[in-house]
């Protein structure tokens, strides 16, 4: 009888090593996607909160301008559209909500009176990987806050008085105002408008 022989195993010791080899690989690329991906995450949660901080001030400052110019209805309509005097760019809250969310802002911008564009790039990198480059790579990721007016209202009738003022109809809410004391109860900014990431 033939001793039994041991060649077989020894060739498929090389193959062993390499096949655990390539999977050690790809965990570690999987790995390094999954912080790809996190970082990015990181920078999209930093973006939306940039921007919709930038129009929520916005809204309040439209909120603020709106009761200073409570008694004077002709002045309303203008301020629904977004027409505020004094108010410049809300990019300071912005720059702060990405900062409380370990990002800088890059640009902040309107291209209308009801819309704040914000890029932001994350403070973190990736981090070391098997994949070159990633420890200095920093994730960069954009959104766009809207602000929508929730309000119309009918012009005062020929004959109303003097200090009338128009109801104020909100998504089903009609807020009437009292000339006498026309701060008393008033709708809150978000009542007046509403403030969304766009689509």
């Amino acid at each position: 009888m033939r001793p039994r022989s041991f060649g077989d195993a020894g060739q498929a010791f090389p193959i062993y090593i390499v096949v655990v080899g390539g999977l050690l690989f790809l965990a570690f690329a999987y790995f390094a996607v999954g912080q790809a991906a996190a970082n990015r995450n990181d920078a999209q949660t930093a973006a939306d909160a940039a921007a919709l901080a930038a129009a929520q001030d916005r809204r309040d400052a439209l909120t603020d301008a709106w009761v200073t110019h409570l008694e004077d209805p002709a002045a309303w309509m203008g301020i629904f559209n977004g027409e505020a005097e004094g108010f410049g760019l809300s990019c300071a809250r912005a720059e702060q909500l990405a900062a409380q969310n370990d990002a800088t802002v890059l640009s902040c911008t309107s291209e209308g009176l009801l819309d704040y564009m914000v890029e932001v790039e994350t403070n973190q990198t990736v981090g070391e990987s098997i994949v070159p480059g990633t420890e200095d790579y920093r994730s960069r990721e954009s959104a766009t806050a809207v602000i929508d007016s929730r309000c119309t209202f009918d012009p005062l009738p020929e004959g109303a008085e003097e200090d009338a003022l128009p109801s104020l109809k909100c998504e089903g809410t009609t807020w009437t105002l009292d000339p006498k004391d026309p701060r008393e109860l008033l709708p809150q900014p978000e009542d007046l408008f509403d403030v969304h990431l766009a689509d």
